[in-house]
């Protein structure tokens, strides 16, 4: 399974962007899919995740009521909506595949996705 990852991009405080990462090869839809983030000379961390089904999602508290994970698994695509951006999230978003179900650290998901950059200016 290869993941691609896009929709990055240098945005205002405030304003949204919507991340895709598009996987190769249909065992993509049978697990849990999430988003991590990185900043230089931080570990990746945890942001948000969704079942196989799309019918579950979980958060980090630091996006809650901002960001909105959904999946499209006839498209074999996983979606991050981010809305109401602030500096802070400015980091290198990466797509996971192949995860466990929940809250999950970095080593419980198998495939990874080149990441994307998000720059949110103040």
């Amino acid at each position: 399974v290869q993941l691609q990852a896009s929709g990055g991009g240098l945005v205002q405080a405030g304003a949204s962007l919507k991340l895709s990462c598009e996987a190769s090869g249909s065992t993509f839809n049978n697990f849990a899919s999430a988003w991590f983030r990185q900043t230089p000379g931080k570990d990746r961390e945890f942001v948000t995740a969704v079942s196989w089904s799309g019918s579950t999602t979980y958060y980090a508290d630091s996006v809650k009521g901002r960001f909105t994970i959904s999946r499209d698994n006839a498209r074999n695509t996983v979606y991050l909506q981010m809305n109401s951006l602030k500096p802070e999230d400015t980091a290198v978003y990466f797509c996971a595949g192949k995860c466990a179900e929940g809250v999950v650290p970095e080593d419980l998901c198998q495939y990874w996705g080149q990441g994307t950059e998000v720059t949110v200016s103040s």
